[in-house]
């Protein structure tokens, strides 16, 4: 089959690799316009659109999806099915009837659980233990498309949404090129149960803000989904401070407060605590918890959320 892959981020490259080692013929790619990146704020390819580059893959980067010159140049290019993984902008119908076997997306979650931007991180967040990714033909209303296949994956205690998105992006390769074969062998979708839809908004700078009012286990599930983007965060002494990692263990202070050991900082929730692991104070570079407390002047009050 000729595909044209759609994708963008990191994520996306375990499936197109697979797809390149299968016997589909990837013809081109499809992703997201060159964004600004790093310090300097220089235009940077996409992880996609660099991988195209080095193979000599034709590379599609339409500012909008509706633009003309972009239909009309897919239409040309004539893919028999249109792959995607996290591409990152809705398409239209006038695009999505081009290809005769359609756009066929890998969605990582078990639809139609958390259809929507950040499955995975909702995921995490719920206290979900499993969790997966689907296979499903793009139709207009968003990740409500037939599905053709799903695999499961247990969600560890430690997980990280990027540890998480990590295994799924190499089970989902396998996945989705397995989708792609039985597709052309004739398959055909089946429909979502809409009575068992979650929706999977993307995560804000103010989702990821730290309540020290809720419990250690909901505020770990917090740090976990919101690692590595959009990052947990809290104040101290008026300042943003960054919690990458943190573990639940027992025991009792008021919410916000700081209890510091030589080896640990702990912090008292709404139930239990939260013992910090990796921190980043203003201005400073990620450290362990307790070589940022060992720097902490104790003029002030020894307390986070202040």
């Amino acid at each position: 089959m000729r595909i044209v892959f759609a994708g963008t981020p990191e994520v996306a490259l375990p499936p197109l690799n697979a797809l390149l080692e299968s016997w589909h013929e990837v013809v081109a790619v499809l992703t997201r316009p060159d964004a600004p990146s790093g310090r300097g704020k220089k235009l940077t390819p996409s992880p996609v659109a660099q991988r195209a580059a080095e193979l000599g893959i034709e590379t599609l980067k339409p500012a909008r999806a509706k633009d003309e010159d972009f239909r009309a140049r897919l239409a040309e290019i004539a893919p028999d099915c249109v792959p995607v993984v996290a591409y990152g902008a809705l398409l239209p119908q006038s695009v999505l009837d081009i290809p005769p076997y359609g756009f066929i997306n890998l969605h990582f979650s078990l639809l139609p659980a958390w259809r929507g931007a950040a499955p995975v991180q909702h995921a995490i967040l719920a206290g979900d233990q499993t969790t997966g990714a689907t296979t499903f033909r793009i139709v207009l209303p968003l990740d409500a498309g037939p599905t053709f296949g799903v695999v499961t994956e247990d969600i560890r205690p430690t997980d990280t949404s990027g540890d998480l998105l990590e295994r799924l992006s190499i089970s989902g390769a396998r996945l989705l090129v397995e989708t792609l074969d039985a597709v052309e062998a004739g398959a055909q979708p089946t429909e979502q149960p809409e009575a068992d839809v979650t929706y999977a908004a993307k995560l804000t700078v103010e989702d990821a803000e730290l309540d020290w009012t809720r419990t250690a286990a909901e505020l770990d599930r917090q740090v976990r989904g919101c690692h590595p983007n959009p990052g947990a965060w809290t104040t101290f002494r008026g300042e943003r401070f960054k919690v990458s990692s943190a573990t639940p263990v027992e025991g009792a202070l008021t919410p916000g407060t700081l209890e510091v050991t030589k080896r640990t900082v702990r912090v008292g929730t709404g139930a239990g605590l939260l013992e910090l692991g990796l921190v980043q104070a203003p201005g400073k570079k990620p450290m362990a918890a307790a070589d940022w407390a060992r720097g902490v002047s104790s003029a002030g009050p020894l307390a986070l959320g202040s």
